[in-house]
């Protein structure tokens, strides 16, 4: 059986052009929403931070949650609202003590407080749920968000699944830290977002207990649990890279992720310093589509490890994300290719870096590629139905290296590492990066990012010289 859904979807009917809406609020202000999913998540306040425990049973597939959420309204809220797949709710609070009215219906948890909540008010509410989490069912992109497995579950919510097993904001551009307690039965292993900080065991059970206080958006929330063994990827250094694997695949584990440490040196010096405390891997014992990126650690199937590194490529492009879509996440899913193309991109530096083909060659097979497909896509801004399309991925990458071959790698390098600093944890938008880019060269680049970014039309590559490839910096 195959888990996790395609980022790639077909070629098909053109999806129109989108762009960010407003939607009418009570209090008869209006709140901006995601272009691309606008039923998702509430503007009407922030959340600051997540504590969820969860006590999961895998023989049974139930789930007993108590979520916690901090935030603070940024506007007067007569009612709170979130993100919630159907479960069974037991008791929900405003500010810890106040039982509050509530409605469930349609996967939006409504929350009446006694007395509406004045603006830049902080607040929390607690629910309490309980259930067999089900994945959200998309028609392009699969099953999203909790699976369970033959042993134990696997969580891969990208773009909107986060609802099927926690309440949320479910909309990238709602950041917060969160705490993540996890139980199940004793011979499973546990990982989720952040540094292990506790593991508590009991007579047949442990409690796993997980904090990420970096910033972090709803949909790269996730928990692995299966019967891993949890190793340390060797030569790691200054970053730990634990991994949670299989028994039976730890050999070849070994292999394929035997450079993974050399990436974040390479990735460290064209990035800047990785943005996290550590960066975790998983491989779940069973096939997926693509590995899954979350904050702080990958997920990838046993069909990615066959001991001859061939999935390497991926694993540097997971590793990528950890800059850009974790700590850089979008502000609106139009933004898609500053998450992909950039770890595609990634994917051939790392190539160039480590003695393998150049970027340019790279850029050049891929162009090919894109040239016998339809030229229909504009990539800042591709829709919702093509929001993991290859061409997306592909043409953002060739976008980047039409930009080093035009300001030169020293300059794309001093881009790419302040582009990383200046949105630290934050939220990134194609034209902040136009901006930032423009100020990097010399010349216009108005034309540049017009072609590939704008127009379906794909542009010839530029042809101007390139720094040596033994050169890093």
């Amino acid at each position: 059986m195959t888990y996790g859904r395609p980022y790639r979807t077909t070629y098909g009917t053109a999806h129109g052009r989108t762009h960010r809406t407003t939607h009418g609020t009570t209090e008869g202000t209006t709140t901006v929403t995601d272009s691309y999913l606008p039923q998702l998540g509430d503007g009407g306040y922030r959340t600051t931070q997540y504590d969820l425990e969860l006590d999961y049973r895998p023989h049974t597939g139930r789930l007993a949650g108590r979520a916690t959420i901090s935030a603070v309204t940024e506007r007067a809220l007569p009612e709170v609202v979130l993100d919630l797949g159907q479960f069974r709710l037991t008791k929900v609070l405003v500010d810890g003590v106040r039982p509050a009215r509530y409605t469930h219906r349609a996967d939006k948890l409504r929350i009446r407080p006694a007395r509406p909540l004045p603006p830049g008010a902080p607040f929390t509410v607690e629910v309490r749920y309980t259930g067999v989490p089900h994945p959200v069912r998309t028609p392009d992109w699969g099953d999203l968000g909790w699976e369970q497995l033959d042993e134990g579950a696997l969580v891969a919510s990208q773009p909107s699944g986060a609802r099927s097993w926690f309440p949320c904001n479910d909309r990238p551009d709602d950041k917060a830290a969160y705490r993540i307690a996890v139980t199940a039965p004793s011979p499973y292993t546990v990982v989720a977002n952040g540094t292990l900080v506790s593991r508590t065991i009991s007579a047949s059970t442990t409690t796993w207990v997980y904090e990420q206080p970096a910033p972090m958006a709803s949909y790269l929330a996730t928990v692995q649990i299966g019967p891993y063994e949890l190793v340390e990827v060797e030569g790691a250094g200054a970053v730990p890279q634990p991994a949670a694997v299989p028994h039976t695949l730890l050999e070849r584990f070994g292999r394929d992720f035997a450079r993974q440490p050399q990436m974040m040196t390479v990735f460290t010096d064209l990035f800047g310093p990785y943005p996290f405390d550590d960066y975790a891997v998983v491989v779940v014992d069973e096939e997926l589509d693509v590995p899954v990126e979350a904050q702080g650690l990958s997920i990838f199937g046993a069909n990615h490890v066959d001991g001859r590194r061939g999935s390497e490529r991926l694993v540097a492009h997971e590793l990528a994300h950890q800059w850009f879509g974790n700590s850089l996440t979008v502000a609106d899913w139009r933004h898609i290719w500053l998450n992909e193309g950039f770890a595609k991109y990634a994917e051939w530096l790392w190539s160039e870096l480590s003695g393998g083909p150049s970027a340019a060659a790279m850029a050049s097979r891929s162009r090919a590629r894109l040239a016998l497909m339809r030229q229909d896509v504009r990539i800042a801004d591709p829709g919702l139905r093509r929001l993991f399309d290859d061409r997306v991925y592909e043409r953002g990458a060739l976008t980047l290296h039409a930009l080093r071959t035009e300001i030169g790698h020293p300059a794309f390098v001093r881009l790419l590492r302040e582009w990383a600093a200046t949105h630290r944890h934050g939220l990134v938008t194609t034209e902040e990066f136009i901006a930032l880019a423009q100020r990097h060269s010399t010349r216009p680049l108005d034309k540049l990012f017009t072609m590939w970014l704008y127009e379906t039309k794909l542009p010839a590559l530029p042809q101007r010289q390139e720094r040596p490839r033994h050169e890093r910096r």
